[in-house]
């Protein structure tokens, strides 16, 4: 086999990606590839940090006097939304990945919007279970 022809099957043969397997589109650009995964990966790294503070304020954080249930309280919604968090970065990941390959406008994204109201919220209940501490 010649090398001109191997270097065909190479070039002609587009690595597999979450749109290929139905033989969908074309392969993007791979400096659009690489920052869709950067941007997975980022998303990942702050899915792992939520599901750390949480497990953090549940094991390490001392009692709330008067409220029992207050490091619960703030714990179990970080773990849960850091696994959310982590499906969903997947999953735009994909979305991003089949609409590159279909030469297709990127699809927009919940996340910033997700996480500002979970964030937003989680500083609500935590201000909440400290009033609540003081005034016991």
């Amino acid at each position: 086999m010649s090398a001109a022809t191997l270097e065909a099957q190479v070039t002609d043969t587009p690595p597999a990606g979450p749109a290929d397997a139905a033989g969908e589109g074309t392969e993007p650009d791979p400096r659009y590839t690489f920052a869709n995964e950067r941007t997975f990966l980022a998303w990942s790294r702050t899915a792992l940090a939520l599901v750390v503070a949480g497990l953090g304020v549940v094991q390490l954080l001392p009692p709330f006097p008067g409220v029992p249930w207050g490091r619960h309280v703030l714990g179990v919604p970080l773990i849960v939304f850091g696994a959310v968090v982590a499906v969903t970065a997947y999953l735009e990941w994909v979305r991003n990945q089949r609409a590159m390959r279909l030469r297709q406008p990127l699809p927009r994204s919940v996340m910033p919007k997700l996480l500002a109201v979970v964030v937003a919220a989680m500083g609500v209940i935590a201000g909440v279970v400290v009033l609540v501490s003081a005034l016991r």
